[in-house]
């Protein structure tokens, strides 16, 4: 099947078939007359489980680290729990820092709900971060 195709049965656009393609992650054999790539059902199972890995946060590097294991007969299971036990603890901490963020941004827009707008003066370009206290956690 051509890069539309694939693209069409997996749901994904054609762009992210080339790209998975570049990356190594697709192996297309090519069109001897035309050079279009050509893929197999392998492919879009592999494309399916791509996009599955990605929905799980790997990365296309360690998906790729994933797929060389599986393609040389090795079970890629202990890699892929490593690396899931290695990337949750660092996911929980964006989601603290990132609830902090949500935080001080509720506080500034409660704070600055009666302030009047300011006009940049050479002094100040935005009273309203300006006046947001640095030390704010």
């Amino acid at each position: 099947m051509k890069v539309s195709e694939l693209a069409k049965r997996s749901g994904v656009t054609a762009e992210t078939v080339r790209h998975y393609s570049r990356e190594g992650l697709l192996s297309p054999r090519r069109h001897p007359d035309n050079g279009y790539q050509l893929f197999s059902d392998t492919d879009l199972q592999r494309l399916n489980f791509i996009q599955r890995a990605r929905t799980l946060g790997f990365s296309v590097h360690e998906i790729r680290d994933i797929l060389l294991h599986a393609d040389q007969g090795d079970s890629p299971c202990p890699l892929v729990r490593d690396l899931m036990a290695e990337r949750l603890p660092q996911i929980h901490a964006r989601i603290t820092e990132l609830q902090a963020l949500a935080a001080r941004m509720e506080q500034a827009l409660e704070t600055w709900a009666d302030m009047p707008d300011g006009t940049p003066d050479g002094h100040s370009l935005c009273r309203l971060i300006e006046n947001f206290p640095e030390d704010t956690p």
